[in-house]
């Protein structure tokens, strides 16, 4: 997904809050179904605010990213000043979580798949993966990780074996912990569902022994020149990946792979510059009513800082969604999903 790095400070208040966070408490676990859009976290955004404006109380924060090539450090936008020992957003969360919410940090993202600052591809140790991983969870004791792999990380066997090889050891602990903890993979699609690349990373999950949660394909950002609508399009991709899941999980029911299904939209005009892929509100909604029936378990999309209608006809704005809109469209058509 696109990402940006924009250099913002942590606060006081934040680096007080990572002393005095409890780390050995339970971390809630994350509900059932779930609306959990994107947030940005390069920008100076706070996300109780834009909880209390918007009414979306779960957000997938991105991304997390080493600081380099070679390194095992992650921080948020590979920023050296926002690693994960600095505490940014503790005493944020701290506040949406008195609101009722809670956040899934994400690894990975569009720049740093392209750059090689996804942890699975700099960081040649899996046990450093795993102690990262671990940091991540401590730090700001969350219930799920988010994986969002795509770009050149698909084409590294070996990152991506690395990495499934720490998830497994880091579920092999959180289970030895006592806490709960499930991992979302968030993959690029076809509109039939996932490409052989996005597939591959989870048969390799499967070979080295990983509990796969949720799958989230990306619908959106096919780029194939089809002038298809993008609801039934998204809908035919989950619908494909349910396939793809019952390859890989024979023994599971139908029921069983929906409630490990999810899917990311991209709110209004995505990044085709022929501007013929254009995620609507209906489109959102159509998207909704499938997931309410069949009982997929996440809705997300990029980004909730997209959700108004600030920029018409931009294509791929990371502040707008280049369609005409109120602001919070996306995210009141389908922050009802959140529940049981």
């Amino acid at each position: 997904m696109p990402a940006r790095r924009v250099l913002a400070g942590f606060t006081l208040a934040g680096v007080l809050a990572l002393v005095t966070t409890p780390l050995g408490a339970a971390a809630t676990p994350i509900p059932a179904h779930v609306y959990s859009p994107y947030f940005e976290t390069w920008t100076t955004d706070s996300i109780t605010t834009i909880a209390q404006q918007s009414g979306a109380r779960y957000f997938t924060l991105a991304f997390l990213e080493t600081l380099s090539k070679t390194s095992c450090t992650l921080a948020w936008n590979g920023t050296s000043s926002q690693t994960v020992a600095s505490g940014r957003y503790l005493s944020d969360i701290a506040s949406l979580r008195s609101l009722g919410g809670d956040v899934i940090p994400s690894f990975g993202g569009w720049s740093a798949d392209q750059g090689g600052t996804e942890i699975g591809d700099s960081c040649k140790d899996v046990n450093s993966i795993l102690a990262a991983y671990q940091g991540v969870v401590t730090t700001y004791n969350v219930s799920r990780l988010d994986m969002d792999i795509e770009g050149r990380s698909l084409t590294k066997p070996d990152g991506i074996d690395r990495r499934n090889k720490a998830i497994k050891l880091l579920q092999d602990w959180a289970t030895a912990q006592g806490r709960p903890l499930s991992i979302s993979y968030t993959l690029p699609t076809s509109r039939t569902g996932l490409e052989s690349s996005g597939l591959a990373v989870l048969q390799n999950a499967v070979t080295n022994g990983v509990r796969i949660d949720v799958v989230t394909p990306m619908v959106f950002d096919y780029y194939d020149r089809a002038n298809l609508d993008m609801g039934d399009s998204a809908i035919s991709a989950v619908q494909g990946l349910h396939g793809q899941l019952a390859g890989l999980f024979p023994s599971k029911t139908s029921a069983q792979l929906w409630g490990m299904e999810g899917a990311v939209i991209m709110n209004g005009l995505d990044d085709y510059p022929r501007r013929t892929e254009s995620t609507s509100v209906q489109d959102a909604q159509q998207l909704l009513d499938f997931a309410r029936a069949n009982g997929m378990t996440v809705l997300s999309m990029w980004a909730i800082q997209r959700d108004n209608g600030g920029c018409p006809g931009s294509t791929g704005s990371n502040n707008c969604s280049g369609i005409v809109q109120n602001s919070w469209d996306f995210t009141n058509t389908l922050k009802g999903f959140t529940g049981p």
